[in-house]
């Protein structure tokens, strides 16, 4: 089987390292893809937004399944122009049509979910530049800290935790009358602050039946000890220490099974990953917030993990017949460090040539904006490489991922030295 995988970033790379080692596979190509992906199948030029160019290259190479990476093509409708052509009708795709991709692109569309099939949550509002006033009395009734989250797609920076009820009342009308997010803050949900520990889950569902995926822990913030501005993820463990079976008992029992069910309800198809964003407090999960793909970088500890045949379980559920498989994890822990570009996650420069990749011994090297300039690897993103390791522990696993960071070098690299120090 010919497979396509649209995307470009560590989640990619995971994902094709894995599916590449599948019997079942004939061909791969990853669109666009990065220096590490074309290691393992081939690179497509083409966006992944640019669906017509999408079409094309799946009739071209005879793809009979495509798996999608990113968020925004699944926003932006890419499984139903699949459904709406003529000639890519019967070729599956991974990942949830528009309307399903809410939960994702709208916050108030997931909150509104939530609440309609019982699944815990924490208190809300939302507002628009129109019933500002409201808000800012809505602010009133909380007590700090203050949570303010774009209602739409802000590629992970639209969400503010702030302390001042002041500068809460200010930031809500910066991000609603002043488009501080552009159209992701034309509509802004204001919800109650929950105090506890964060864990990622997937699913893997094609609407009827699920599969869960190992779960993961990720470290958001860009300096050490979870300080400073939010990036899209600098490191993560899987699987998490603190989740024991009777944690885990509660989320399958109190969310995932209900976000299922609550989908075939709602006369919602899905066939995809949903990521859910859980937060422990106490001693009970809550959501803090759905995704429809899979996380990243926990990818690139999630997916080591799996020691089934991933494109099998994605074969399956494109064809409705994900109740006919299981899933078989492997023993060990696994942990990536991300290495970034000097400024990330505010401005940096691309194109600085890396050295090293070749020494990396007992660790995988998960490419994430990378690409090759005169058969060179060169960085081209913010987050450029993950760095997994297995080990019997978290901490075995993260000394093997340091020990080969040790041996890579590209001007301005940075990474936290402290991935799990909460654990």
């Amino acid at each position: 089987m010919n497979v396509l995988i649209l995307g470009s970033g560590g989640r990619e790379h995971a994902m094709a390292w894995k599916i590449a080692q599948s019997n079942l596979l004939t061909k791969l190509f990853i669109a666009p893809g990065n220096a590490g992906t074309k290691e393992v199948g081939t690179n497509l030029d083409i966006s992944q937004t640019d669906f017509e160019a999408v079409k094309k290259a799946v009739l071209e190479n005879d793809i009979k399944l495509v798996i999608v990476g990113p968020e925004d093509p699944l926003v932006k409708g890419v499984h139903d122009f699949f459904l709406n052509d003529a000639e890519l009708v019967t070729i599956p795709v991974i990942g949830p049509q528009k309307y399903a991709a809410q939960l994702e692109g709208s916050k108030e569309f997931a909150k509104e979910f939530m609440v309609r099939h019982n699944i815990p949550t924490a208190a809300y509002e939302s507002f628009t530049a129109e019933n500002i006033p409201a808000g800012h009395q809505f602010l009133e009734t909380l007590t700090p800290p203050y949570v303010l989250k774009a209602d739409g797609l802000a590629a992970g920076k639209g969400v503010l935790i702030l302390n001042d009820l002041q500068e809460a009342k200010d930031e809500l009308t910066e991000m609603l009358a002043n488009k501080k997010f552009g159209a992701a803050s034309s509509k802004v949900v204001i919800e109650e602050f929950l105090d506890g520990i964060e864990l990622s889950c997937f699913t893997l569902t094609d609407g009827k039946s699920y599969v869960n995926l190992p779960n993961a822990k990720d470290y958001k913030r860009i300096g050490e000890g979870d300080k400073g501005l939010n990036t899209g993820g600098m490191g993560a463990v899987s699987p998490v220490p603190f989740a024991n079976a009777a944690f885990m008992q509660k989320i399958e029992e109190r969310i995932v099974k209900p976000t299922v069910e609550g989908l075939q309800k709602d006369n919602i198809p899905y066939k995809g990953f949903i990521f859910f964003g859980i937060i422990k407090v106490g001693d009970e999960p809550k959501v803090i917030e759905y995704n429809c793909r899979m996380g990243d970088p926990e990818t690139e500890v999630v997916i080591p993990r799996i020691k089934s045949d991933f494109l099998e379980l994605l074969i399956a559920t494109g064809n409705n017949e994900l109740h006919t498989k299981t899933i078989e994890f492997k023993d060990e822990t696994a942990c990536t460090v991300m290495l970034v570009s000097g400024g990330y996650p505010e401005a940096y420069e691309k194109g600085k040539e890396m050295h090293g990749l070749d020494k990396v011994d007992g660790s995988i090297a998960f490419h994430a904006g990378t690409t090759t300039k005169d058969g060179k690897v060169v960085t081209n993103g913010g987050r450029v490489i993950a760095i997994t390791s297995y080990g019997e522990s978290f901490p075995e696993a993260l000394k093997t991922s340091y020990e080969n960071i040790d041996k890579i070098c590209f001007e301005g690299m940075n990474f936290r030295t402290d991935i799990g120090f909460d654990l």
